[in-house]
């Protein structure tokens, strides 16, 4: 092989490099997910009984903080029902930083959500035409660790799980975009931030923390668990 045709080789898989790379990070681009879905997502800050403010005594397994989705109508908050179920007190914080007392609506533990309901109005988040597929890319919007709301992506791992042993009744997503104590309740959106799910589980043997495997109720069945009096 000629020094010319080294070259032109060389210069050849630089480019198809490039181009690879680019399409990659075109793929998970998470800024319009961002811009569209974070308006309508919440901290979640229940008090736990024996205490005066929220933060501390939060059962084992559970974290202090969850999150939540503004969903349907002004004022409706979605969250996981393990995240509030317990608590004497539930307070949200706002995008904008305002922090107000929420109210319990209704509660749904064979489904794993719950329904909020604040004196403000809200951004109702928008709603994914479809099911995602299977290896399509999706973002996970959470409080992970109390840390305030952020954003984290990977992957559709598959598109319908059940019989997992986390809820009486299932329909997960199930992803590998990060998740941990605190994405309760949280945001699973495609890359135009519409929603695909509530981010409810953690599959881990050790710790509550992300390995990998992670899961959200189905918009379908998020919808379902609605009570027909908040319809």
């Amino acid at each position: 092989m000629t020094d010319i045709v080294r070259v032109i080789v060389a210069a050849c898989l630089a480019v198809t490099l490039l181009l690879s790379a680019t399409d990659a990070r075109a793929q998970t681009d998470a800024r319009l997910a961002w811009a569209t879905a974070s308006p309508s997502i919440f901290e979640v800050e229940p008090t736990w009984p024996g205490y005066q403010r929220p933060g501390f005594g939060a059962p084992a397994g559970t974290a202090p903080e969850g999150t939540g989705v503004a969903i349907l109508r002004p004022g409706l908050i979605v969250t996981a029902a393990h995240v509030v179920s317990k608590a004497t007190e539930v307070h949200v914080r706002a995008p904008d930083g305002t922090r107000l007392e929420a109210t319990i609506l209704a509660i749904d533990q064979k489904t794993d959500v719950a329904f909020l309901s604040i004196g403000i109005d809200t951004t109702p988040i928008a709603l994914a035409d479809k099911r995602p597929e299977t290896g399509g890319p999706v973002c996970a919007l959470s409080n992970a660790f109390g840390l305030g709301i952020g954003i984290t992506c990977g992957v559709v791992s598959a598109s319908k799980r059940s019989g997992i042993g986390f809820n009486h009744t299932e329909d997960f997503i199930q992803t590998d975009a990060s998740v941990n104590p605190g994405s309760s309740g949280g945001a699973l959106v495609d890359l135009e931030g519409g929603l695909v799910g509530m981010l409810s589980a953690i599959f881990t043997k050790d710790s509550d923390s992300d390995i990998g495997v992670n899961f959200a109720v189905s918009t379908d069945l998020l919808l379902k668990s609605l009570p027909a009096a908040l319809r």
